[in-house]
């Protein structure tokens, strides 16, 4: 079968990685912190995906913006606590595989930092399975295209044989800013009805659901 895609881009958090509760309860901790209020799980959801001082300011509307880092300090100590507890969702090794099998480019975009991300592929011992990554401290952050457009560039391959694959709202924007299919997963921070304006290609419930997708549209 001839595929559709020659570049498959994934977001990382809630996407192939199962850590969603794991970030809203650390911005909430974070908040508690410094004893200001402490978002909703579904407004801290809402930031995950965006780069941490963009997450934060979302989270956090009252703070002022010279205890950012503060408040990012917070977040890291509690995530970087408890973040070796986490794994990939079931099925993410084998989906991976089977992209590689038939030779497409695996890339990620994430909102995460670049050391954070770093700890993470190691953790879930995925360094060298992807061709190119791009993380929000070293580029602009989601829903600016420039993270897409960089791996794009760095790997030759043009928006019309790219898919982006996230689990947020902000991966739905960041592919129709870079000009780019997208599929979006509704098991990670967003659900399924938010991302009706943003017309993906599919809406899958599973990571069984997307690896099977993947292989038969993309």
């Amino acid at each position: 079968m001839t595929r559709r895609f020659d570049l498959v881009v994934f977001d990382w958090d809630g996407t192939l990685f199962d850590s969603t509760a794991l970030i809203v309860r650390c911005i909430q901790d974070a908040c508690r912190d410094l004893g200001i209020a402490v978002p909703s799980d579904a407004d801290a959801a809402y930031v995950i995906g965006l780069g941490l001082h963009d997450a934060l300011r979302h989270a956090a509307p009252a703070l002022p913006p010279e205890r950012y880092p503060e408040l990012g300090r917070r977040y890291r100590h509690h995530y970087f606590a408890r973040q070796h507890a986490l794994s990939l969702f079931d099925g993410v090794l084998e989906m991976l595989a089977a992209l590689k099998a038939r030779n497409q480019l695996l890339a990620v975009a994430t909102g995460k930092g670049r050391q954070g991300l770093n700890e993470a592929l190691a953790h879930a011992q995925l360094r060298g399975v992807f061709d190119a990554t791009r993380t929000a401290d070293e580029t602009a952050s989601k829903p600016h295209p420039r993270m897409l457009l960089e791996l794009m560039d760095e790997l030759d391959v043009p928006p019309e044989r790219t898919l982006m694959v996230g689990d947020t709202t902000h991966d739905l924007q960041l592919a129709a800013n870079a000009g780019t299919a997208s599929v979006a997963v509704a098991y990670g921070a967003h659900g399924h009805a938010s991302f009706a304006g943003f017309a993906p290609l599919a809406v899958v419930r599973s990571p069984r659901e997307l690896h099977d997708w993947l292989l038969a549209h993309g």
